[in-house]
């Protein structure tokens, strides 16, 4: 499509009335023109009138299209906030979701009511982007860090976010707990892939399309890492522990029921997201 603009507003009421046509979320266009302009949302609002530079115009065209076709503009700028930080992702590697942030907070509320300030062991199991492991070792700089995950390609792109951040986390490749089943925890974090296949229906096409399979879903309607992560977690956890997991918001019961199994003196609890939904459950050794 060739298209000029006169001003960054000019370009904005267009791109929002593209998207709307083809049913896409038409903040997008802002979110996408703030990463591309590196502008923040006041910049951009008081440059409203404004011309847009050409090389940003074409830029914005072509990133518009491609989002009206379903593409994530996190993919298509490379990055996505999380926790107030900026991620690199990939098409390697899920979209961080703002439901872990909450995961997150969690995670260190309940260490800290459990260890206090005491140094401590913890990993990670299904990293992705990095954003679980990384983010606890910048919220908790007295713990040890260690992420696992069975692509070389989301290490790839969580190693770049470890040290464009500045944290010092431990990648291993490998399948589940493989990796640290020598190691001793006091922590133990997941968001394992957990949507059924019977959910596919319920998905939009840009998550379908352009999301990596291989961390969305899971058999067994959706418990399978879970049920394959805490048979073994018993051998690597501490008497004394932590141990969570984000889950789908169905799966609450499930998922508790097998840490209660697997841990019979635990205190096992399902924590519901800011919407309402089961989204959490933790395991207090």
């Amino acid at each position: 499509m060739k298209a000029h603009f006169n001003s960054y507003q000019e370009a904005l009421a267009w791109a929002s009335s593209y998207l709307q046509t083809r049913g896409r979320e038409e903040l997008a266009a802002r979110f996408f023109l703030q990463d591309i302009s590196e502008l923040n949302y006041t910049d951009l609002m008081m440059c409203l009138q404004d011309e847009m530079p050409e090389v940003i115009q074409t830029r914005f065209i072509e990133g518009i299209e491609a989002i009206g076709e379903g593409m994530p503009y996190q993919y298509i700028v490379g990055k996505a906030e999380f926790y107030g930080r900026h991620f690199f992702v990939t098409p390697a590697t899920l979209i961080p979701r703002p439901e872990t942030e909450e995961l997150i907070e969690q995670v260190v509320a309940r260490k800290k009511a459990l260890f206090g300030q005491a140094p401590v062991n913890l990993a990670d199991v299904g990293t992705g982007t990095g954003c679980i492991a990384v983010t606890l070792k910048l919220e908790m700089h007295e713990a040890d860090v260690v992420a696992v995950d069975i692509s070389g390609e989301a290490l790839e792109v969580a190693t770049k976010n470890a040290v464009n951040l500045g944290a010092d986390v431990t990648f291993l490749q490998g399948d589940l707990t493989a990796p640290i089943e020598a190691r001793s925890l006091d922590v133990f974090v997941s968001n394992p892939p957990y949507i059924a296949e019977s959910e596919k229906v319920d998905m939009t096409d840009t998550v379908l399309a352009h999301e990596p399979h291989l961390a969305l879903f899971a058999e067994d309607e959706g418990l399978y890492f879970y049920k394959r992560i805490i048979q073994r977690l018993p051998v690597v956890m501490k008497e004394k522990g932590l141990i969570a997991f984000e889950i789908g918001y169905l799966q609450g019961p499930a998922v508790a029921r097998l840490l209660q199994d697997a841990f019979p003196e635990a205190v096992v609890d399902v924590v519901a997201d800011l919407n309402g939904r089961d989204r959490m459950v933790f395991a207090t050794l």
